[in-house]
């Protein structure tokens, strides 16, 4: 829906509450024309129903005025004598339509100085819960939004089982572009696990369907920072064509404020040339200076003569290697006591099981109960994922003879982005030079240029592509220069080697972020293990995510001032009971 038509629907709207109160404004003392006029029909209905005047932004906020709209509705036919229970679900169950009844076939009196009171507890206890969630979703939809990273793709940086509050302020707080939504969740709606929004996903339809053109355009409030280069972002996936993620399901077209949130590091901004040089990021030809915060992360191989023991990655906190434990034998009953910790297992050419498990490993308890008879290879060579501090760490054990990157060799094709792999054989270490688009730049178009360009084209910019031989044809006209009309973005994660980001499926339109992580209220570990194992990292909680040097944690800060508000507010109540 464009403005055009977000307009006239505006006014549909304002004919049909028109027609549907006229009569009520009459009642109440008004002119029948001030049920017509928008925005000041709000004004006088708010003072009809003695509520305040700022209400009536809130009928203007998408996603809010759908909780708001059935609060006035009720509280409508109620300043009408209109408050029984059967009313009130009249009212909401017909969509507000039995004002309608109320306006043209009752004969009812306007209650000029109606109590606003809830006259039941149950009443009292539903008007606070109901403007509770009005206010919740206020403060989520467009100030601050609780997140909790599940993957490890920003590993250490940002650790899985942290739990952020994400600003949407400081970007500018995209408004929601899809109108028929629940409130205070995403995509899906808890326990029933179905959509949590009105909208066609059939891309053979989705285009045509009335309900997707009751999606708003594209609109960002204004912020007070732009997305710079090392900036934490989350941002909708580009890429996102599934109901559920993990499921082979057929791709559907989802609306972009409804595509799963990611959380990346910002690399490269508009106007860049974008380059990966041996896994190292590199901008306008020079190296990238990350944060002091920054903790990037990628495969080494570790080599030692006497064998590279497992404890000697568990003492630098390395990750996502391998640990072999070789058995004599093993019944079925003990393997399958293993199989919540083991990956697989091989029968080897002597007839002893292999056992292959995370770095983790098989717990010592376990073994002891199986009475087990285990021992742990320590291979000449392991591939351990690890910071350039625990490198350097692992490098002083003299046990160590060598701690090398991996790196995939320059010209090989390795999956990556725009995944044409006899005009780009990029791979995620040596990757580019690309050209990061920004709006109002012009680039050349051609059989060979396309591939990059295609999806922001005919996707986020929404025209029709064809290459035919040497010819691209955009909206059946042939084309050699395009022209884009909004800024583009690059995202990687700091677990360079184990993070699906920009350089698996490129860019990310500015219409797509979200907003920046400002605050690390909490953070577990082992936190895809189930509730019973997670153990609080108390150095990480109440901490910020951006600034420099080690973060600092203002828990104790935050408990003082939670204790503080308590005893006060202990001694207000006290001193209002006396007087």
């Amino acid at each position: 829906m464009d403005g055009t038509q977000w307009i006239i629907f505006i006014l549909i709207i304002q004919i049909i509450h028109f027609l549907g109160t006229w009569k009520l404004y009459v009642k109440a003392g008004r002119k029948a024309w001030e049920a017509a006029i928008p925005i000041y029909n709000g004004i006088v209905l708010m003072k009809i129903i003695n509520r305040p005047k700022w209400w009536v932004i809130l009928l203007f906020i998408p996603i809010i005025n759908l909780l708001m709209f059935p609060v006035v509705w009720v509280e409508t036919i109620r300043s009408f004598g209109k408050s029984t229970l059967l009313d009130t679900w009249l009212v909401i169950l017909t969509l507000g339509f039995y004002i309608y009844y109320i306006n043209y076939v009752e004969d009812v009196i306007y209650i000029e100085d109606r109590s606003l009171k809830p006259k039941t507890g149950l009443g009292e206890w539903v008007s606070s819960i109901v403007f509770a969630i009005v206010a919740a979703t206020l403060v989520h939809t467009y100030f601050i939004q609780p997140y909790v990273i599940p993957t490890g793709s920003l590993e250490r940086t940002l650790r899985v089982g942290d739990f952020l509050f994400v600003s949407k302020f400081h970007y500018g707080a995209r408004v929601p572009m899809t109108t028929l939504a629940a409130p205070m969740v995403h995509d899906t709606l808890p326990v029933l696990k179905t959509r949590s929004y009105l909208a066609d996903v059939d891309p053979e339809t989705a285009k045509t369907s009335w309900i997707n053109k009751l999606q708003l355009p594209y609109m960002r409030l204004p912020g007070f920072e732009r997305v710079e280069k090392n900036d934490i972002v989350v941002f909708s996936l580009p890429s996102d064509t599934l109901y559920q993620f993990f499921k082979a399901q057929k791709a559907v077209i989802k609306p972009i404020d409804k595509k799963s949130n990611y959380v990346k590091r910002c690399v490269g901004t508009p106007g860049d040339s974008l380059s990966v040089v041996d896994g190292f990021v590199h901008i306008n030809g020079k190296k990238l200076q990350l944060s002091d915060r920054a903790k990037p992360m990628y495969d080494y191989e570790v080599y030692a003569k006497n064998g590279v023991s497992s404890r000697y990655l568990e003492e630098v906190d390395a990750s996502d290697y391998l640990r072999k434990y070789i058995a004599p034998s093993i019944t079925e009953a003990q393997y399958n006591a293993l199989v919540p910790f083991a990956m697989g297992a091989n029968r080897k050419q002597d007839g002893k099981i292999e056992i292959i498990t995370e770095e983790k490993g098989i717990p010592t308890d376990v073994i002891r109960q199986l009475r087990l008879s285990l021992t742990e290879e320590k291979p000449l060579a392991r591939v351990a994922n690890m910071t350039a501090e625990m490198v350097e760490k692992l490098r002083q054990n003299p046990a160590i003879d060598s701690v090398v990157m991996t790196l995939e060799p320059k010209g090989v094709y390795g999956g990556s982005f725009p995944q044409k792999p006899n005009l780009y054989p990029w791979n995620n270490d040596n990757f580019g030079p690309i050209y990061i688009p920004e709006a109002g730049a012009t680039v050349e178009i051609n059989s060979k240029t396309i591939p990059l360009y295609k999806k922001i084209i005919r996707d986020y910019e929404h025209n029709d592509v064809e290459v035919t031989g040497n010819k691209v044809l955009i909206n059946g006209q042939e084309a050699n220069s395009y022209t884009f009309r909004q800024d583009y973005y690059w995202m990687m994660g700091d677990n360079r080697d184990h993070s699906e980001d920009s350089r698996t499926w490129g860019y990310v339109p500015a219409d797509h972020i979200v907003g920046k992580p400002v605050f690390l209220w909490m953070s577990f570990d082992n936190f895809t293990e189930g509730i019973a194992k997670w153990r609080p990292r108390w150095e990480r909680v109440f901490t910020t995510v951006g600034g420099s040097g080690e973060p600092v944690s203002y828990r104790w800060y935050f408990v003082v001032a939670i204790i503080g508000w308590f005893v006060f507010d202990f001694f207000r109540k006290r001193k209002k009971k006396k007087a």
